[in-house]
């Protein structure tokens, strides 16, 4: 038994006011500081923009958490201007169950997969009560099976977490924060949400760039997903 879970992102902080902030710090160029009146942050960020004077959106941050793979998370650290806290494979037991992330391209449900039984002819796996009856999708998750049973075992015989974890896939469900200021951010989202991105990448990125849109829009309004 092991347990299948969907991508997901939240908003875990955010700058207070970050187009006041970005205005407040930015004015200090021009020593215009005394033209700052309310509501004149949206468009002198967006003259930043216009100018690429995106220095100034240094002084605004904003953290995310993501649930996703282990793979994804490889490419999101990459993002080297940035802070990361991710869940560790050292220190953390998954003795009770060993969750993975589906995959985007497989159409399969969240939920508990166990073996097949009678009344589930013809399906090795059945995720809840929902048979699964591909075979691409079955030897996927034949493989998981093994790789979490095998980790199990090896707990059993001893084993500490952070020497049975070599046996866990990159499709093992791991979540991380990333904190960064929002040039870093403009700078991910144009990355991550690209078309050629890496599909899982691509989908968890775009997940928080709606996210970042509702809070921020100027920031993120060109980028098209």
């Amino acid at each position: 038994m092991f347990i299948l879970t969907a991508p997901k992102v939240s908003l875990c902080w955010i700058t207070p006011d970050p187009l006041l902030q970005i205005e407040l710090a930015g004015r200090t160029c021009w020593k215009s500081e005394g033209k700052l009146e309310p509501g004149s942050d949206k468009p002198f960020v967006q003259m930043l923009l216009r100018k690429g004077h995106e220095a100034m959106l240094e002084h605004a941050s904003m953290s995310l958490r993501f649930i996703c793979d282990r793979g994804v998370t490889h490419e999101i650290v990459r993002h080297r201007i940035a802070s990361y806290a991710q869940e560790s494979t050292r220190y953390c037991n998954y003795r009770r169950g060993v969750e993975f992330i589906i995959p985007s391209w497989l159409d399969l449900p969240a939920g508990v997969v166990s073996l097949g039984n009678e009344a589930t002819p013809g399906s090795l796996f059945r995720i809840g009560n929902t048979p699964v009856v591909d075979d691409a999708a079955t030897k996927w998750l034949a493989d998981l099976h093994h790789a979490s049973q095998t980790y199990q075992y090896l707990l059993n015989k001893g084993w500490a977490p952070q020497q049975a974890r070599s046996v866990l896939p990159n499709a093992l469900k791991t979540e991380i924060v990333m904190t960064a200021n929002m040039r870093e951010w403009r700078h991910f989202f144009a990355l991550r949400c690209a078309a050629a991105a890496h599909p899982d990448m691509r989908k968890v990125g775009c997940m928080a760039l709606d996210i970042v849109r509702q809070q921020v829009p100027i920031l993120f309004d060109e980028y098209v997903k």
